[in-house]
Protein backbone atom coordinates (compact mmCIF):
# COMPACT_ATOMS: atom_id res chain seq x y z
CA UNK A 1 0.00 0.00 0.00
CA UNK A 2 1.49 3.04 -0.80
CA UNK A 3 0.13 6.50 1.31
CA UNK A 4 -2.40 7.30 -0.91
CA UNK A 5 -4.34 4.21 -0.66
CA UNK A 6 -2.92 4.02 3.38
CA UNK A 7 -4.73 6.92 3.54
CA UNK A 8 -8.10 6.35 1.70
CA UNK A 9 -8.49 2.82 3.18
CA UNK A 10 -8.32 4.63 6.39
CA UNK A 11 -10.80 6.98 5.64
CA UNK A 12 -13.12 4.29 4.04
CA UNK A 13 -12.87 1.59 6.30
CA UNK A 14 -12.72 3.78 9.34
CA UNK A 15 -16.37 5.55 7.65
CA UNK A 16 -17.67 1.97 7.64
CA UNK A 17 -16.52 0.83 11.26
CA UNK A 18 -17.73 4.02 12.73
CA UNK A 19 -21.26 3.58 11.07
CA UNK A 20 -21.45 0.00 12.27
CA UNK A 21 -20.41 0.67 16.00
CA UNK A 22 -22.71 3.99 16.15
CA UNK A 23 -26.08 2.15 14.24
CA UNK A 24 -26.91 0.55 17.88
CA UNK A 25 -27.15 3.59 19.63
CA UNK A 26 -28.69 6.29 16.99
CA UNK A 27 -31.57 7.95 18.49
CA UNK A 28 -31.01 7.82 22.17
CA UNK A 29 -28.88 10.11 24.73
CA UNK A 30 -25.84 9.43 26.51
CA UNK A 31 -27.83 8.54 29.76
CA UNK A 32 -30.37 5.88 27.57
CA UNK A 33 -27.44 4.48 26.03
CA UNK A 34 -25.52 3.78 29.37
CA UNK A 35 -28.76 2.26 30.99
CA UNK A 36 -29.61 -0.43 27.72
CA UNK A 37 -25.76 -0.89 27.79
CA UNK A 38 -24.15 -1.38 31.39
CA UNK A 39 -22.01 1.72 30.54
CA UNK A 40 -20.44 3.26 27.81
CA UNK A 41 -20.23 1.43 24.55
CA UNK A 42 -16.73 0.20 24.03
CA UNK A 43 -17.28 -1.97 20.76
CA UNK A 44 -19.50 -3.82 18.89
CA UNK A 45 -22.93 -4.42 20.86
CA UNK A 46 -26.27 -6.03 20.03
CA UNK A 47 -28.83 -4.03 18.69
CA UNK A 48 -30.58 -1.51 21.17
CA UNK A 49 -33.80 -3.22 20.94
CA UNK A 50 -33.98 -7.01 21.11
CA UNK A 51 -37.10 -7.01 19.17
CA UNK A 52 -35.28 -5.02 16.39
CA UNK A 53 -37.50 -5.66 13.71
CA UNK A 54 -41.13 -4.90 15.13
CA UNK A 55 -39.78 -2.56 17.81
CA UNK A 56 -40.11 0.80 15.13
CA UNK A 57 -42.34 -0.62 12.23
CA UNK A 58 -40.91 2.51 10.19
CA UNK A 59 -37.72 1.61 10.38
CA UNK A 60 -37.44 -2.00 10.80
CA UNK A 61 -33.62 -2.45 10.71
CA UNK A 62 -30.75 -5.00 12.31
CA UNK A 63 -28.70 -2.20 13.97
CA UNK A 64 -25.55 -3.25 16.15
CA UNK A 65 -24.06 -6.44 15.69
CA UNK A 66 -21.48 -4.99 13.57
CA UNK A 67 -24.47 -4.15 11.05
CA UNK A 68 -23.14 -1.01 8.32
CA UNK A 69 -25.92 0.91 7.82
CA UNK A 70 -27.40 3.06 5.01
CA UNK A 71 -24.39 6.00 5.50
CA UNK A 72 -21.83 2.84 4.28
CA UNK A 73 -23.98 1.49 1.89
CA UNK A 74 -24.00 4.71 0.31
CA UNK A 75 -20.71 5.46 0.45
CA UNK A 76 -20.07 2.54 -1.01
CA UNK A 77 -23.11 3.18 -4.40
CA UNK A 78 -20.83 6.49 -4.50
CA UNK A 79 -16.94 4.67 -4.66
CA UNK A 80 -18.69 2.45 -7.71
CA UNK A 81 -19.59 5.40 -9.58
CA UNK A 82 -16.51 7.08 -9.35
CA UNK A 83 -14.86 3.45 -10.88
CA UNK A 84 -17.46 3.97 -13.09
CA UNK A 85 -16.82 7.49 -14.25
CA UNK A 86 -13.13 8.01 -13.44
CA UNK A 87 -12.87 11.86 -12.82
CA UNK A 88 -14.63 14.73 -11.13
CA UNK A 89 -18.30 13.97 -10.57
CA UNK A 90 -21.12 16.73 -10.48
CA UNK A 91 -25.03 16.14 -9.89
CA UNK A 92 -25.82 15.12 -12.86
CA UNK A 93 -23.53 11.91 -12.84
CA UNK A 94 -25.62 11.41 -9.45
CA UNK A 95 -28.96 10.86 -11.65
CA UNK A 96 -27.07 9.01 -14.20
CA UNK A 97 -25.42 6.90 -12.01
CA UNK A 98 -26.07 6.69 -8.90
CA UNK A 99 -29.61 6.16 -8.72
CA UNK A 100 -29.73 3.52 -11.01
CA UNK A 101 -27.47 1.79 -8.68
CA UNK A 102 -30.21 2.92 -6.00
CA UNK A 103 -32.71 1.20 -8.10
CA UNK A 104 -31.53 -1.78 -10.65
CA UNK A 105 -29.32 -3.87 -8.58
CA UNK A 106 -29.86 -6.15 -5.34
CA UNK A 107 -27.17 -6.58 -2.87
CA UNK A 108 -27.05 -8.03 0.41
CA UNK A 109 -28.53 -5.61 3.22
CA UNK A 110 -27.06 -6.39 6.27
CA UNK A 111 -30.01 -4.36 8.55
CA UNK A 112 -32.54 -6.30 6.21
CA UNK A 113 -30.87 -9.66 6.39
CA UNK A 114 -31.94 -10.61 2.81
CA UNK A 115 -30.73 -9.13 -0.86
CA UNK A 116 -32.48 -6.43 -2.22
CA UNK A 117 -32.01 -2.79 -3.99
CA UNK A 118 -30.52 -0.25 -1.74
CA UNK A 119 -33.61 1.77 -2.18
CA UNK A 120 -35.43 -0.74 0.12
CA UNK A 121 -33.19 0.63 2.84
CA UNK A 122 -32.84 4.04 2.33
CA UNK A 123 -34.60 6.40 4.66
CA UNK A 124 -37.29 8.75 3.70
CA UNK A 125 -35.07 11.89 3.10
CA UNK A 126 -32.66 9.75 0.55
CA UNK A 127 -35.66 8.30 -0.85
CA UNK A 128 -36.15 11.72 -2.10
CA UNK A 129 -32.85 11.11 -4.97
CA UNK A 130 -34.71 8.38 -6.60
CA UNK A 131 -38.61 10.41 -6.14
CA UNK A 132 -36.80 13.61 -7.90
CA UNK A 133 -34.31 12.03 -10.33
CA UNK A 134 -35.72 9.46 -11.67
CA UNK A 135 -39.28 10.00 -11.21
CA UNK A 136 -39.72 13.71 -11.48
CA UNK A 137 -37.22 14.39 -13.93
CA UNK A 138 -36.10 17.26 -12.00
CA UNK A 139 -32.89 19.36 -13.02
CA UNK A 140 -30.45 17.41 -10.96
CA UNK A 141 -28.76 20.36 -9.88
CA UNK A 142 -31.96 21.54 -8.32
CA UNK A 143 -33.49 18.31 -7.20
CA UNK A 144 -32.33 18.50 -3.55
CA UNK A 145 -34.51 21.43 -2.97
CA UNK A 146 -37.53 20.59 -0.90
CA UNK A 147 -36.23 17.68 1.10
CA UNK A 148 -35.64 17.98 4.53
CA UNK A 149 -32.76 19.66 5.74
CA UNK A 150 -30.32 16.62 7.34
CA UNK A 151 -27.02 14.71 7.18
CA UNK A 152 -28.17 12.40 4.27
CA UNK A 153 -25.85 13.97 1.76
CA UNK A 154 -23.21 14.77 4.10
CA UNK A 155 -23.07 10.96 5.19
CA UNK A 156 -21.93 9.29 2.21
CA UNK A 157 -19.27 12.14 1.04
CA UNK A 158 -15.82 10.77 1.94
CA UNK A 159 -15.20 9.64 -1.74
CA UNK A 160 -15.07 13.03 -3.10
CA UNK A 161 -12.14 14.10 -0.33
CA UNK A 162 -10.06 10.98 -1.96
CA UNK A 163 -10.91 11.60 -5.37
CA UNK A 164 -9.47 15.49 -4.40
CA UNK A 165 -6.62 14.68 -1.94
CA UNK A 166 -4.89 17.29 -1.19
CA UNK A 167 -7.26 19.98 -2.71
CA UNK A 168 -9.93 21.07 -0.49
CA UNK A 169 -11.33 23.67 -2.09
CA UNK A 170 -12.07 20.87 -4.82
CA UNK A 171 -13.34 18.83 -2.81
CA UNK A 172 -15.74 21.27 -1.44
CA UNK A 173 -16.99 22.62 -5.01
CA UNK A 174 -17.48 19.01 -6.16
CA UNK A 175 -19.27 17.87 -2.66
CA UNK A 176 -21.54 21.40 -3.75
CA UNK A 177 -22.14 19.97 -7.15
CA UNK A 178 -23.03 16.55 -6.51
CA UNK A 179 -25.09 17.29 -2.77
CA UNK A 180 -27.37 19.66 -4.78
CA UNK A 181 -28.97 16.63 -6.39
CA UNK A 182 -30.22 15.78 -3.24
CA UNK A 183 -30.18 18.50 -0.49
CA UNK A 184 -30.32 21.87 -0.24
CA UNK A 185 -29.68 24.96 2.45
CA UNK A 186 -27.01 23.98 5.63
CA UNK A 187 -27.88 20.18 4.36
CA UNK A 188 -25.81 21.18 0.99
CA UNK A 189 -23.13 23.27 2.76
CA UNK A 190 -22.19 20.34 5.44
CA UNK A 191 -21.49 18.14 2.60
CA UNK A 192 -19.27 20.45 0.88
CA UNK A 193 -17.60 21.13 3.98
CA UNK A 194 -17.14 17.57 5.12
CA UNK A 195 -15.29 16.86 1.87
CA UNK A 196 -13.05 19.61 2.30
CA UNK A 197 -12.28 17.92 5.97
CA UNK A 198 -11.65 15.04 4.22
CA UNK A 199 -9.57 15.90 1.04
CA UNK A 200 -7.14 17.67 4.03
CA UNK A 201 -6.69 14.74 6.13
CA UNK A 202 -5.36 12.72 3.08
CA UNK A 203 -2.62 15.35 2.89
CA UNK A 204 0.33 14.26 3.77
CA UNK A 205 1.43 16.21 7.07
CA UNK A 206 -2.31 17.03 7.73
CA UNK A 207 -3.30 17.27 11.66
CA UNK A 208 -6.71 17.76 13.52
CA UNK A 209 -5.71 21.63 13.69
CA UNK A 210 -5.15 21.82 9.76
CA UNK A 211 -8.61 20.29 9.43
CA UNK A 212 -10.31 22.49 11.85
CA UNK A 213 -8.77 25.21 9.83
CA UNK A 214 -9.95 23.98 6.87
CA UNK A 215 -13.19 23.46 7.79
CA UNK A 216 -13.60 26.70 9.05
CA UNK A 217 -12.06 28.52 6.11
CA UNK A 218 -14.99 27.34 3.50
CA UNK A 219 -18.06 26.92 5.80
CA UNK A 220 -20.88 29.40 5.42
CA UNK A 221 -23.10 30.87 7.51
CA UNK A 222 -24.58 28.60 10.59
CA UNK A 223 -22.37 25.83 9.13
CA UNK A 224 -19.46 28.06 10.55
CA UNK A 225 -20.90 29.17 13.06
CA UNK A 226 -21.84 25.92 14.73
CA UNK A 227 -18.58 24.36 13.37
CA UNK A 228 -16.58 27.10 15.23
CA UNK A 229 -18.44 27.42 18.28
CA UNK A 230 -18.20 23.49 18.77
CA UNK A 231 -14.41 23.52 18.41
CA UNK A 232 -13.42 26.13 20.38
CA UNK A 233 -15.74 24.53 22.96
CA UNK A 234 -14.25 21.45 22.23
CA UNK A 235 -10.36 22.58 22.98
CA UNK A 236 -10.96 23.65 26.80
CA UNK A 237 -12.43 20.26 27.21
CA UNK A 238 -9.37 17.98 28.06
CA UNK A 239 -9.11 14.59 26.44
CA UNK A 240 -11.63 12.54 27.78
CA UNK A 241 -14.61 12.30 25.43
CA UNK A 242 -17.11 11.09 28.23
CA UNK A 243 -16.37 14.58 29.74
CA UNK A 244 -17.34 16.33 26.68
CA UNK A 245 -20.92 14.94 26.20
CA UNK A 246 -22.81 17.26 27.46
CA UNK A 247 -20.73 20.19 26.73
CA UNK A 248 -20.38 19.31 23.05
CA UNK A 249 -24.01 18.79 23.00
CA UNK A 250 -24.51 22.81 24.55
CA UNK A 251 -22.38 24.01 22.21
CA UNK A 252 -24.56 23.17 19.20
CA UNK A 253 -27.75 23.32 20.74
CA UNK A 254 -28.38 27.09 19.19
CA UNK A 255 -27.60 26.19 15.34
CA UNK A 256 -29.64 22.57 15.87
CA UNK A 257 -33.14 22.69 14.85
CA UNK A 258 -33.87 19.23 15.73
CA UNK A 259 -34.18 19.56 18.96
CA UNK A 260 -34.30 17.46 21.86
CA UNK A 261 -36.54 15.01 20.90
CA UNK A 262 -34.42 13.49 18.28
CA UNK A 263 -37.35 11.04 17.40
CA UNK A 264 -39.72 13.58 17.61
CA UNK A 265 -38.28 17.00 15.89
CA UNK A 266 -39.64 20.27 16.72
CA UNK A 267 -42.12 21.73 13.84
CA UNK A 268 -39.61 23.90 12.53
CA UNK A 269 -36.77 21.56 12.21
CA UNK A 270 -34.77 20.28 8.83
CA UNK A 271 -36.25 23.75 7.11
CA UNK A 272 -33.77 25.74 4.95
CA UNK A 273 -31.54 28.36 7.08
CA UNK A 274 -28.55 30.29 6.82
CA UNK A 275 -28.41 30.38 10.52
CA UNK A 276 -28.39 26.68 11.38
CA UNK A 277 -26.28 24.05 10.97
CA UNK A 278 -26.56 20.08 10.94
CA UNK A 279 -25.61 18.52 14.28
CA UNK A 280 -23.29 16.00 13.05
CA UNK A 281 -20.40 17.30 11.36
CA UNK A 282 -19.85 20.07 14.29
CA UNK A 283 -20.11 17.09 16.88
CA UNK A 284 -17.66 15.12 14.64
CA UNK A 285 -15.02 17.88 14.54
CA UNK A 286 -15.45 18.48 18.02
CA UNK A 287 -14.82 14.51 18.90
CA UNK A 288 -11.76 14.95 17.09
CA UNK A 289 -10.46 17.78 18.24
CA UNK A 290 -10.86 16.49 22.33
CA UNK A 291 -9.65 13.28 21.20
CA UNK A 292 -6.49 14.45 19.65
CA UNK A 293 -7.46 12.76 16.14
CA UNK A 294 -7.17 9.04 17.77
CA UNK A 295 -9.50 6.76 15.71
CA UNK A 296 -10.93 4.80 18.74
CA UNK A 297 -11.21 7.69 20.78
CA UNK A 298 -13.02 9.91 18.42
CA UNK A 299 -15.00 7.09 17.28
CA UNK A 300 -16.35 6.15 20.73
CA UNK A 301 -16.91 9.51 21.52
CA UNK A 302 -19.33 9.96 18.43
CA UNK A 303 -21.43 6.35 19.55
CA UNK A 304 -21.89 7.29 22.94
CA UNK A 305 -22.81 10.88 22.03
CA UNK A 306 -26.14 9.26 20.42
CA UNK A 307 -28.74 10.54 18.32
CA UNK A 308 -27.33 10.47 15.18
CA UNK A 309 -24.33 8.78 16.24
CA UNK A 310 -23.80 6.46 13.29
CA UNK A 311 -23.26 9.55 11.08
CA UNK A 312 -21.43 11.29 13.56
CA UNK A 313 -18.98 8.30 14.14
CA UNK A 314 -18.85 8.38 10.18
CA UNK A 315 -17.61 11.77 9.79
CA UNK A 316 -15.30 11.63 12.81
CA UNK A 317 -13.92 7.81 11.38
CA UNK A 318 -13.15 8.94 8.56
CA UNK A 319 -11.18 11.64 8.65
CA UNK A 320 -8.80 10.44 11.75
CA UNK A 321 -8.80 7.24 9.26
CA UNK A 322 -7.66 9.17 6.84
CA UNK A 323 -5.50 10.72 8.77
CA UNK A 324 -3.58 8.22 10.34
CA UNK A 325 -4.06 5.65 7.73
CA UNK A 326 -5.47 2.09 7.55
CA UNK A 327 -3.06 1.02 10.74
CA UNK A 328 -5.44 3.29 13.06
CA UNK A 329 -8.64 1.36 12.57
CA UNK A 330 -8.77 -1.39 14.84
CA UNK A 331 -8.11 -4.96 12.72
CA UNK A 332 -11.19 -6.37 15.40
CA UNK A 333 -13.62 -4.14 14.62
CA UNK A 334 -13.09 -3.95 10.72
CA UNK A 335 -13.00 -7.94 10.48
CA UNK A 336 -16.06 -8.32 12.91
CA UNK A 337 -18.06 -5.85 10.70
CA UNK A 338 -16.80 -7.01 7.48
CA UNK A 339 -18.00 -10.64 8.55
CA UNK A 340 -21.26 -9.19 10.19
CA UNK A 341 -22.21 -7.19 7.07
CA UNK A 342 -20.77 -9.52 4.36
CA UNK A 343 -18.73 -6.43 3.34
CA UNK A 344 -14.80 -6.22 3.08
CA UNK A 345 -14.97 -2.82 4.26
CA UNK A 346 -11.50 -2.27 3.58
CA UNK A 347 -12.06 -3.16 -0.14
CA UNK A 348 -13.09 0.57 -1.17
CA UNK A 349 -9.95 2.21 -0.10
CA UNK A 350 -7.91 0.60 -2.73
CA UNK A 351 -10.70 1.41 -5.83
CA UNK A 352 -10.97 4.74 -4.56
CA UNK A 353 -7.06 5.50 -5.18
CA UNK A 354 -7.11 4.13 -8.01
CA UNK A 355 -9.76 6.71 -8.96
CA UNK A 356 -7.77 9.40 -7.43
CA UNK A 357 -4.87 8.15 -9.68
CA UNK A 358 -6.91 8.92 -12.59
CA UNK A 359 -8.54 11.94 -11.63
CA UNK A 360 -5.21 13.91 -11.32
CA UNK A 361 -3.84 12.50 -14.14
CA UNK A 362 -7.01 14.33 -15.99
CA UNK A 363 -6.92 17.28 -14.61
CA UNK A 364 -2.99 17.65 -15.02
CA UNK A 365 -3.57 17.19 -18.58
CA UNK A 366 -6.47 19.44 -18.35
CA UNK A 367 -4.21 21.99 -16.44
CA UNK A 368 -1.09 21.75 -19.11
CA UNK A 369 -3.87 22.58 -21.76
CA UNK A 370 -5.18 25.73 -20.48
CA UNK A 371 -1.46 26.77 -19.46
CA UNK A 372 -0.45 26.34 -23.29
CA UNK A 373 -3.85 28.48 -23.96
CA UNK A 374 -2.74 30.86 -21.28
CA UNK A 375 0.45 31.19 -22.15
CA UNK A 376 -0.93 32.07 -25.66
CA UNK A 377 -3.30 34.81 -24.39
CA UNK A 378 -0.29 36.34 -22.40
CA UNK A 379 2.00 36.10 -24.89
CA UNK A 380 -0.55 38.25 -27.04
CA UNK A 381 -1.37 40.78 -24.80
Amino acid sequence: MDLLEDKATGALAGAAVGDALGGAAEGNTPEVIQQRYGGFIEGIVPPFNADWRHARPIAPYHKGDGHITDDTLMTTALVEVYDTVRDHLDAYAIADHLVPLLIGETRWIPELETETILLQRLFLAEKWLVARLHYGHIDPREAGVGNIVNCGATMYMAPVGIANAGSPSGAYAEAIDIAGAHQSSYGREAAGVYAACVAEAMRPGASVSSVIDVALSFAKDGTRDAIEAVTSAASGLGSDWRSALAPLRESVLPFDTVGPDYRAPARDARIPSRTKSIEELPIALGMLVVSGGDYRQAVLGSVNYGRDSDSIAVMAGSIAGALGGAAVVPTEWTDEVSAASRLDVTASGAVMASVARDVWEKDRARFDQRAVLFGALAGAA
